[in-house]
């Protein structure tokens, strides 16, 4: 019976099709390969820091010790809030992440996940974030230089747009099919000032305005979405499982309910199948 930390599952795109592993990369589990059989989650009665390693009885920030909550700064507000970004100022926790991680290249996008989302992501996330969201189409319209301009954009959209996922509506699967392009163009021409004005505070060559891209597609490994969704948790319940039939954003889907994966990051468990 394999046992590990859970940790967000590995997702990628092939021809199309979202493909999902779950624990260490030295053995992985093919989750696709296990739809329509039974797998179990039982849980160790530990969670452990995904950081540090330290056993605690409950983790933040999705999966670290309360400490290395406040010193690392992937658990900073600007992760959340990238608008509110310090690092000019000499105050990131961790400099060095902030130069590898957010003073990168980031795009704004929209995407299709329970309808019309606006959403940033770092350039090597694509198409991985979506696939994360559950959505079924992304498209980026933005590229600028850092994850605090891309928070700036995100911010100036969501004054129309949604910014948030409906995970229930989400993982119904009955969602209706957007016209990315359009809506593309329709932001362009809504938002046309305001874009150019930020253009100007934030300078020359920072902001890459895509306007010839198409959408990636993405489908799901589903054999049944559920009609109404049950959520699973292993605080509540030591064992979670059942029939898998299917995976999408970071929920495995079950005859039984549905669990986030992501959001039990750093519990321990054994996997039956």
């Amino acid at each position: 019976m394999t046992s590990f930390n859970l940790d967000k599952m590995n997702c990628e795109l092939k021809a199309g099709l979202a493909h999902y592993t779950l624990g260490p990369a030295s053995s992985a589990i093919d989750l696709n390969a296990l739809l329509g059989k039974r797998l179990i989650l039982k849980f160790q009665l530990e969670i452990n820091c995904t950081h540090c390693g330290l056993k605690v009885k409950k983790a933040y920030s999705g999966g670290y010790c309360y400490k290395c909550s406040l010193k690392l700064a992937e658990c900073d507000m600007c992760i959340l809030k990238p608008e509110l970004c310090h690092f000019a100022a000499g105050t990131c926790r961790e400099p060095s992440w902030g130069e590898a991680n957010c003073m990168i290249p980031h795009y704004v996008y929209l995407a299709n996940s329970s309808g019309l989302k606006v959403g940033i992501t770092r350039s090597t996330q694509i198409p991985t974030r979506w696939i994360d969201q559950g959505a079924v189409a992304g498209l980026p319209i933005l590229k600028v230089s850092t994850r605090y301009q891309s928070g700036l954009f995100e911010k100036l959209l969501a004054s129309e747009l949604n910014d948030k996922t409906d995970w229930r509506k989400m993982l119904k699967g009955n969602i209706e099919e957007i016209d990315l392009i359009q809506k593309r163009d329709e932001v362009f021409e809504l938002f046309g000032e305001s874009l150019d004005s930020l253009e100007n505070e934030l300078g020359a060559g920072q902001i890459e305005i895509l306007e010839n891209l198409k959408p990636t597609t993405i489908e799901y490994p589903v054999l049944v979405y559920p009609e109404k969704v049950s959520t699973l948790s292993l605080d509540k319940n030591e064992s979670v499982g059942g029939i898998l039939q299917g995976i999408k954003g970071q929920y495995l889907i079950f005859d039984t309910g549905v669990i986030n994966i992501r959001s039990h990051t750093g519990y321990k468990v054994a996997i039956e199948i």
